[in-house]
């Protein structure tokens, strides 16, 4: 790669030709702020916050290309009073109630004022108006807080392709907003929340149902079950400062006692369970040669992008139900009967990595008998909220366990937290099926890794060989499925998570104003695979509670009776 020398405040540095100025500074530790760049995903240099002095000039460094003997300012009085400037416009026409925003204290505009040291708007006038738009079930949209940055925008159509939003309008009325002037709860929005994530402000945000959560706890007539997801023990404790990367799954479930829930359940006992119920679809699946290739549903981005852009592969979809899903009606059922509960008593609160499990939480497939399995749903940064109002000290608190009989769990559940996760686990369990051997290599290490689309062939032990795929991110999903509609691919088996790296990087983790600075989908990821490591039992089908509860209730995988709690349906939705 040829090289270009720079000097960036008076450093002499030789980069590889093409490296922006922001680059080139990151990589010899010199910080410049930035507000609408997101590396890899958004690059307008709209912002205009990071700009530096090159001789006469000042320019945008996101944009700017190091060329051979360039001498860059990026700390004269002149940088820091164009980038005062700057902010200070932005804030001028910003919604100022930071003390009662989702985003106060984890806000990118709020942390650049501070560095900058603005301590007051200069610019007055008009400022725009917006209605809050609440039609989702799992996002809020608040223009009054949009900085224009063009994040969300890009995230929903470069790395998704989903197109849900875009700009609408010029000038002083531009916007951002679904076409046509729809609502956001009108629109093919899958719910990922990856527009959340890259939001720098508080423009979009989870809708918040923590008070719904204190309400069932304090109702004596109310029996509370919470149920906590893979990725939640791996991103909860960044609410707490303890760094990235690290498991807090005995803090999260004693917080979670302290908070008064009656049973603190692991959602990881279902990811076991679906296991046994996935696995055992797709062998007769395979044995049939129907509806092949048989798609994950874990995930309920995905399946709602399915049901909007590729309607004629439905079909496709496995019937089962996610995990938290399976857990919740399996407390509503098995876990009632068990502990003499009157179902309709019983609450159960979810808590996720992903703001989609809200939107997800209310479908009418998901119920039965006039209960919906799950009651409600928080994402990790909620939980993490609830923790603080309650005054709990968490990085000091001692580890405790999860109740059983559904908080018992394997290594093979736990991965489903990473992508790749739930073909490894099902890989583990199948071919010890259609063996009846010990599998001694448990690690598909071919289906991990944030690749966007990984490809596997593995032989099962009668000699069928079972061609998967694994993709995360919509984007790398619509490209898997567009190949095996025009016959350019042929798989048996796939698995889609909606975010890129898998839910470590859900909608609902927590919030990183550095998150360029750390790629949290590996860090977390890595956390995930330790946990799996760490476990005793690494196959679902070793679970002894597994065991129980085909024995006592359900009878065998993918019995009438595991289909009438277990398995639902989808529905075919309009593509625009």
């Amino acid at each position: 790669m040829e090289k270009v020398n720079i000097t960036i405040d008076g450093i002499k540095v030789a980069v590889d030709k093409g490296t922006t100025v922001l680059q080139a500074a990151r990589q010899i530790g010199i910080r410049i702020p930035t507000l609408c760049h997101l590396e890899g995903i958004n690059k307008p240099a709209s912002c205009r916050v990071c700009v530096v002095e090159v001789g006469p000039r000042l320019l945008a460094s996101c944009a700017l290309k190091a060329e051979e003997g360039m001498n860059i300012k990026t700390n004269t009085q002149r940088v820091r009073e164009a980038r005062r400037a700057v902010v200070q416009l932005i804030l001028s026409n910003h919604k100022g109630d930071c003390t009662t925003c989702p985003r106060n204290g984890k806000c990118e505009l709020q942390s650049i004022a501070n560095e900058l040291n603005i301590r007051e708007v200069k610019y007055e006038g008009e400022i725009s108006k917006s209605e809050i738009d609440m039609s989702s079930l799992s996002i809020v949209r608040d223009n009054e807080k949009c900085v224009l940055c063009g994040r969300c925008i890009s995230v929903c159509s470069d790395v998704q392709t989903v197109n849900a939003i875009g700009w609408s309008n010029r000038g002083f009325d531009t916007k951002v907003e679904p076409a046509y002037g729809k609502l956001l709860g009108e629109t093919v929005c899958t719910n990922c929340g990856q527009c959340i994530l890259v939001c720098p402000v508080g423009a979009l945000h989870e809708k918040e149902n923590i008070k719904d959560v204190w309400k069932a706890i304090s109702d004596d007539d109310k029996y509370v079950v919470v149920q906590t997801a893979p990725a939640v023990r791996v991103g909860l404790g960044e609410e707490f400062d303890i760094p990235v990367g690290n498991r807090v799954t005995g803090k999260m479930v004693a917080a979670l006692r302290k908070l008064g829930f009656d049973n603190v359940f692991d959602t990881d006992f279902a990811a076991d369970l679906t296991i046994m119920e996935e696995g055992t679809e797709l062998l007769k699946r395979l044995e049939k040669g129907e509806n092949l290739p048989l798609m994950t549903s874990c995930c309920p981005g995905w399946v709602k992008f399915v049901e909007h852009n590729y309607p004629d592969m439905l079909d496709n979809l496995s019937t089962c139900k996610s995990p938290h899903e399976m857990e919740g009606a399996m407390i509503k059922s098995y876990f009632a009967q068990k502990m003499n509960i009157d179902p309709a008593k019983i609450v159960v609160v979810s808590i996720m990595p992903c703001v989609a499990k809200k939107f997800e939480g209310e479908r009418e497939e998901l119920s039965y008998n006039g209960l919906k399995d799950v009651d409600i749903v928080l994402t990790t940064r909620e939980l993490a909220q609830m923790i603080k109002e309650a005054g709990i000290d968490f990085a000091n608190l001692e580890d405790e366990k999860f109740d059983n009989p559904l908080g018992e769990s394997t290594g093979a559940a736990v991965i489903f937290g990473t992508t790749g996760g739930v073909a490894e686990a099902a890989l583990r369990t199948i071919f010890e099926i259609t063996s009846g051997k010990e599998l001694e290599e448990i690690d598909y290490e071919v289906v991990r890794g944030i690749e966007g689309i990984k490809e596997a062939e593995i032989e099962l032990p009668n000699g069928k060989k079972v061609s998967a795929v694994v993709a995360h991110g919509l984007g790398n999903a619509r490209k898997v499925l567009d190949m095996v509609k025009s016959g350019e691919k042929n798989y048996e088996f796939i698995e889609v998570m909606a975010c890129p790296g898998g839910c470590v990087n859900g909608g609902g983790q927590p919030f990183l104003l550095d998150k360029e600075e750390t790629d949290v989908k590996i860090e977390r990821a890595r956390a995930i695979y330790e946990e799996d490591k760490a476990l005793p039992i690494r196959k679902s089908h070793k679970n002894p509670y597994i065991k129980q509860i085909y024995d006592e209730f359900l009878g065998e995988p993918n019995s009438h009776k595991s289909h009438e709690y277990l398995h639902t349906h989808y529905v075919k939705r309009e593509k625009f």
